[in-house]
């Protein structure tokens, strides 16, 4: 009998250290789209990792999170944006437009010309990059149709 209590008491032991191990849930807010079938195709090929973080168990559909702090966070089915001056990035085919300050802590970037949009949000104090991030979601997003593409002022004609 008290062989049967010693290892009842290892197992639980072992499950407590595992359970205090664990990262608590990310909780966010799905977006307006969240539940358009696109979503779906990227969420089921977020990666496991990005820039070295590893994923985490969000709390609302199409959303992910990676790093403990959490270092990046996305959301699926956002409102698309139109024409923009804002500054666009092509990264293995996917067109992100950065919807904040470049110099921020945190920064935004949004799909661009593609049904469900996607946003991504990359926290720069916990050392990750924009470069080392992004590329990391193009096979994800390229499920998703794209149906404009980013221009900049040079593919653009002034006199037009």
């Amino acid at each position: 009998m008290p062989r049967r209590h010693t290892a009842l008491a290892v197992i639980l032991a072992a499950a407590l250290l595992a359970l205090t191990g664990c990262a608590p849930i990310v909780a966010l807010d799905a977006a307006p789209g969240s539940n358009d079938p696109g979503c779906a195709e990227i969420s089921v090929r977020l990666p496991d990792s990005v820039a070295g973080k590893a994923k985490r168990e969000t709390n609302a559909q199409a959303t992910g999170a990676w790093g403990t702090p959490t270092a990046v966070l996305l959301r699926c089915g956002v409102k698309p944006i139109g024409p923009t001056t804002q500054p666009c990035v092509n990264v293995n085919g996917i067109d992100w437009v950065l919807m904040t300050d470049p110099a921020a802590k945190t920064i935004v970037y949004q799909t661009f010309g593609r049904v469900p949009a996607t946003e991504l949000i990359i926290d720069h104090v916990s050392g990750v990059s924009d470069s080392a991030v992004l590329p990391e979601f193009s096979g994800a997003i390229a499920t998703v149709k794209q149906t404009e593409k980013c221009l900049s002022t040079l593919d653009t004609d002034p006199g037009a």
